[in-house]
């Protein structure tokens, strides 16, 4: 058996001597154990972050923050909220020079590396150290996307590695351009601006593919310090690194010489630029954000919502234009209130040879109101003024936009009218001006009144447009949804209405003449006089509300009750809580807003429905899923109805009658009912469907008979024609209807009408109520603006036929007694009657002993609902005869 050699274990200095000795050697081994320690660590290190990191899938959803977008009902965008600005862009959408320059500027070997470029880590710690600061950072385009995006903002080597891990996973699982348009909408670029596609509209008002090159090298130089490089805070280093990034682009060879000459001698010339429309609806916009507030809470401003109102973008155009017009033509009636201010340009005078970099330093802190522009005026001749807007244009002002200025003295007076420019303005002056087409420019002055216009579509109550004032930004205050206003004669066709149910007939005759009122609801005895003061005798129904007589209608509303005047009025919208309940509710001084108006009128239009005004068409997620949409009641005239005393307790619903009746025919993709809230505080909630449930509609439920609707509509007809509206006749069609409205002492006017099936409110006062000035009537004031607006809003609408409903009666009766007479009378004309009406009147009016009735019987006492009433006529000129029974013609 052979032997086996034995081992001899190694000895200690055999070792000594194989270890080693020099310290280069000893350096060398220090480092390579160092090295492998580290990489053991890291390694554990990333194997433990590895699975914090976002998944695949997160990456790419890359979901961003992306604000709420309101549009109009034809896809006009007219709102957007949110917490980030942002315009998502693509990188095929996005302009090369734009691309080039990012390169350029944050990663030029982008394309080329794997998120990690190790030769730059090692420039700038090099750059860094001999600094003694950090002076140059080493993060690529898609760190940077892993450090925005995906990563909390803390600063700790635990965050610096995910970074790079996430970094190689980003580059694994994702292309360069899937990346690379991470960065392009992640990046924040300074003034709530995240990503390229928001700041190129806040810095330049214009898309990206619109921007020149020196503008978009301006952006390429923001990531890297949006606030040192921002051309709006610091024009200097902007500058210095604009230009930086385009030497970058000319030495990579993205720009020749000629074209980087060109470009890095152009000026900066970014403004900041507030998101604009191309439809102002910011009061609807706001009714939208309330409601996504209350609905989806702190969604809203991230959640890439798509909301779109029933607003259509020509109308509302209209209605601002309306509005605008409107209290500018009020406003020059009024005079001139002086320059907003007069500023000198480094103590020297305002000349026309002033620089114009000094203009705009004294225009910087004016902001333009409405359609309004600040200027300052630089020039005056004889009859002219030339001046410098703010949007940095010139203008010459001629005397046809002069003439007006007469100096303010008080609502009912002004000066002189002025021959001269120098005694309006002078060089120096800051001003306002309006432009009244192409180059055409006047000077204006902002409204101290107020206006709005609410337009609905009678079938349905879609809100077509709604201007809440002259200018948002000066008063959110929407007065369509918060002003209780107190309504004039705007709200005697109701009243009217009322007494048709009473018994009264369009040919009932009322007198004319003063009456003195003692209520123990009213404080002193009380006298209520016509707009003009004047009395016209004894007159038909018809006649009265069409030349809108203010004692007529406390006769009427004597006869038929304020209590019961009142709850009438809420059948059709109006808080009863709100309306007086005594006989200054003839005249109006009930308190409502313009948004109840609109709905009251609309049932005149459409058949004597109630509609319930809505404002939001439909709701979608940033996917576009419908989450929500609208399924108002409609208007269906041949439809089973609800009946009128229980419209406030029930809704019916039917199967969809669309196709078959012509109704909206939107609502055949209804999820869910979506309802206006015309509060302030527009609590109103949707009515959620059952999405599985058959499509069904609402129906608007009837409030008044067709008989009451068709008489009340031809005498608001006849308002247009030969009343307070005739002004609207220049529309030149047959089926408008309106009543005006003006409260005491000018301090409210209205008109509220209709045609086709369109419904609009126009009015205009003060915020705090004072005078308009003698002569402000809503004829003279609001008709216009409403004329404005419906002139847009009828252009395609074809004329609604009024049809005799089963039930009136046509007969002929006199002119001015309201008997009946032969069709060949020399004073005969046709009157509607509701038949059966006269049975009601008997029972329910005629009361003998009524001294309205007698011009003889003065002074006696009337016992009434309401309490007990002593009216003295003063009836002894013309006296009226007590009407026999079973004889309406003569009722008053």
């Amino acid at each position: 058996m052979p032997k086996i050699k034995s081992l001899n274990p190694i000895s200690a200095d055999a070792v000594r001597r194989h270890l080693p000795k020099k310290p280069w050697q000893i350096a060398l081994l220090g480092l390579f154990s160092l090295g492998v320690t580290g990489i053991v660590i890291l390694a554990l290190v990333a194997l433990i972050l590895t699975p914090s990191l976002p998944s695949l899938d997160a990456m790419k959803e890359g979901k961003l923050k992306v604000p709420m977008r309101v549009y109009t009902a034809d896809s006009v965008l007219i709102g957007e909220f949110g917490e980030e600005r942002r315009i998502p862009i693509t990188t095929d959408g996005t302009p090369q020079y734009l691309i080039h320059a990012i390169l350029s500027a944050e990663d030029a070997n982008y394309y080329e590396h794997n998120g990690i470029e190790i030769l730059g880590f090692v420039r700038a710690a090099i750059a860094n150290i001999r600094a003694g600061r950090k002076v140059q950072g080493a993060s690529t385009i898609t760190m940077q996307v892993a450090r925005n995006f995906f990563l909390s903002p803390e600063r700790s080597y635990t965050r610096k590695l995910k970074e790079v891990l996430l970094s190689l996973k980003l580059e694994r699982e994702l292309s360069k351009d899937e990346i690379l348009e991470l960065y392009l909408n992640k990046i924040f670029l300074g003034h709530r601006a995240y990503g390229f596609g928001a700041a190129s509209r806040i810095y330049y008002g214009r898309n990206l593919n619109e921007l020149t090159l020196p503008e978009l090298a301006t952006l390429a130089g923001l990531p890297k310090a949006p606030s040192a490089n921002n051309p709006l805070r610091n024009k200097d280093k902007a500058f210095s690194r604009r230009n930086y990034v385009l030497g970058r682009m000319k030495q990579l060879g993205y720009l020749d010489e000629a074209i980087y000459r060109d470009a890095v001698t152009a000026p900066l010339s970014a403004k900041k630029h507030a998101l604009r429309y191309d439809v102002e609806a910011p009061y609807i916009s706001e009714m939208v954000r309330r409601y996504m507030l209350d609905k989806y809470s702190d969604k809203t401003y991230a959640g890439g919502f798509h909301v779109y109102t029933t607003i259509h973008s020509d109308y509302q155009k209209a209605a601002n234009i309306a509005v605008r017009n409107g209290l500018m033509d009020y406003s020059r009636r009024h005079g001139w209130r002086g320059a907003v201010n007069r500023v000198r340009a480094k103590g020297k005078k305002i000349t026309e040879d002033t620089e114009i970099a000094e203009l705009d330093k004294l225009l910087d802190e004016y902001r333009g109101i409405g359609n309004l522009v600040p200027a300052i005026v630089r020039t005056i001749g004889e009859q002219t003024a030339g001046v410098y807007a703010k949007d940095g244009f010139t203008a010459q002002i001629p005397w046809a936009g002069l003439k007006w200025a007469a100096p303010y003295i008080n609502a009912d007076a002004r000066g002189k009218r002025p021959k001269i420019t120098r005694t309006i303005i002078r060089p120096g002056d800051i001003v306002y001006i309006q432009n009244m087409g192409e180059d055409i420019w006047y000077l204006a002055q902002p409204p101290q009144a107020s206006s709005a216009l609410v337009s609905l579509r009678s079938t349905d109550g879609a809100i077509l447009a709604l201007t809440g004032g002259f200018d948002f930004t000066s008063s959110k205050f929407n007065r369509i949804t918060q002003a209780l206003r107190q309504a004039g004669s705007n709200i005697k066709p109701f009243m009217y209405s009322a007494a048709l149910e009473k018994g009264f007939t369009a040919a009932t005759i009322i007198n004319d003449a003063p009456i003195a009122i003692e209520d123990k609801n009213l404080e002193d005895v009380w006298r209520p006089e016509n707009y003009g003061g004047k009395f016209a005798g004894p007159m038909r129904f018809r006649e009265a509300l069409i030349k809108s007589k203010n004692l007529i209608s406390v006769r009427i509303l004597r006869a038929i009750g304020p209590n019961y005047t009142a709850d009438y009025l809420g059948r059709f919208g109006f808080n009863k809580d709100l309306l007086p309940r005594n006989l200054s509710l003839a005249l109006g001084s009930a308190s409502v807003t313009p948004i109840d108006m609109v709905t009251g009128f609309a049932s005149f239009s459409n058949g004597g429905f109630k509609v319930t005004p809505y404002f939001i068409s439909r709701i979608e997620d940033g996917n576009h899923n419908v989450l929500e949409q609208a399924n108002p009641a409609i208007v269906c005239v041949s439809c089973p109805e609800t009946r009128i005393t229980e419209h406030d307790k029930q809704q019916q619903t039917v199967e969809k009658l669309t196709s078959r009746h012509g109704q909206n025919k939107d609502a055949n993709k209804t999820q869910q009912t979506l309802r206006v809230a015309t509060k302030a505080d527009l609590k109103e909630k949707t009515v959620p469907l059952d999405s599985n449930s058959p499509t069904q509609t609402l129906l608007a439920p009837r409030i008044i008979t067709p008989q009451n609707h068709y008489v009340m509509t031809s005498i608001l007809r006849d308002v247009v024609k030969r009343g307070t509206g005739r002004r609207a006749l220049v529309l030149e069609r047959r089926d408008l209807g309106g009543k005006t409205g003006t409260t005491n002492e000018y301090k409210d006017a209205w008109f509220s009408g209709f045609g086709a099936d369109v419904t609009t409110t126009a009015w205009i006062g003060f915020d705090q109520p004072e005078t308009l000035g003698r002569g402000e009537a809503g004829a003279s004031a609001a008709l216009p603006i409403w004329i404005s607006y419906m002139r847009t809003a009828l252009q395609d609408r074809k004329e609604f036929e009024l049809l005799m409903p089963e039930g009136i009666e046509q007969r002929w009766i006199h002119r001015e007694t309201g008997e009946p007479v032969a069709e060949n009378d020399e004073n005969a004309i046709e009157e509607f009657f509701i038949l059966g009406a006269e049975d009601e009147a008997n029972a329910n009016l005629l009361a003998p002993e009524d001294p309205l009735l007698d011009g003889n019987n003065q002074g006696a006492d009337m016992p009434t609902e309401d309490g007990d009433v002593n009216a003295t006529p003063d009836d002894t000129n013309k006296p009226i005869n007590r009407p026999k029974a079973g004889d309406l013609d003569e009722l008053f």
